[in-house]
């Protein structure tokens, strides 16, 4: 039995394909610093984003009803924009605990953008999906959305976690593959739409050449963590969070370090 079985305080659950759901996490901490940490990473099954829309709908609500079962958090983020955009109403069925989600910050970033022109960077599942219509339609309308896939950028934000340099031709090739089509030269804004893409802020920055301010959405999401837990009296003290995965254990040992930065210490597999 696990201390989030037994503990006084049921901890929060983050769950992502990997290390992105870091960015999420990070913001969290800030608003929340004591409270019990679970980041679960479905390394078995990473990357969500060259997966199909049916094999997501199954497979993620299965994982994070195994994960809730263990762990029994007060509340689940799904800190990934591929599985949410996908799977996130069937989540929220078949669990009886709050669920976030996490979507393109695409109102915040028609807001920011001066010369209306914005970009947006996802995997391929992701910038394909009805929900990214419906929001841009919703609420960048007047705006040119110009939209490109850079699945690559998931291992590059990965290998940056696990101590290594990225491959910086991977970013170079992210930013122009928005900057080359038709009105991008004009992209002053850039929506990082996975959660993998904030942990390569800088990197894009330097690719990107012209001043663009690049937005996300955890800030968000942390506030709405924080909301929704706003009765929960947490522990005096922070503890040792707890990673767990479904892939390897031996996998994992690169990414120590890294972890530890976010007062994670314990790891697990499911």
């Amino acid at each position: 039995m696990t201390e989030a079985q037994t503990g006084e305080c049921p901890p929060l659950l983050f769950f992502d394909s990997g290390v992105g759901g870091l960015s999420v996490l990070k913001e969290t901490i800030k608003l929340l610093p004591r409270a019990p940490i679970v980041y679960a990473a479905d390394y078995a099954g990473l990357p969500y984003g060259m997966k199909s829309e049916a094999e997501l709908a199954a497979r993620v609500p299965a994982l994070l009803g195994r994960l809730v079962e263990r762990y029994k958090p007060q509340l689940v983020t799904i800190a990934c924009n591929t599985a949410s955009t996908i799977a996130l109403d069937h989540v929220r069925s078949a669990l009886d605990i709050p669920v976030v989600g996490t979507v393109p910050a695409i109102k915040p970033a028609s807001e920011l953008s001066k010369t209306g022109v914005i970009g947006l960077l996802g995997t391929r599942a992701t910038i394909r999906q009805p929900y990214v219509d419906r929001l841009a339609a919703d609420f960048a309308a007047d705006k040119i959305l110009l939209r490109h896939a850079a699945p690559e950028l998931v291992y590059a934000a990965e290998a940056k976690l696990r101590g290594e340099k990225p491959d910086i031709r991977v970013i170079e090739e992210a930013m122009s593959g928005l900057i080359s089509q038709p009105e991008g030269e004009q992209i002053d804004t850039v929506i990082l739409a996975c959660t993998h893409f904030p942990l390569l802020r800088d990197e894009l920055a330097d690719a990107a050449r012209t001043p663009i301010q690049f937005i996300d959405g955890a800030q968000g999401i942390a506030r709405r963590i924080a909301y929704l837990t706003k009765n929960t009296t947490w522990p005096g003290d922070s503890r040792d969070g707890i990673f767990v995965t479904t892939g390897d254990i031996a996998d994992i040992e690169p990414y120590r370090p890294a972890f530890a930065e976010y007062g994670i210490r314990r790891f697990e597999k499911l």
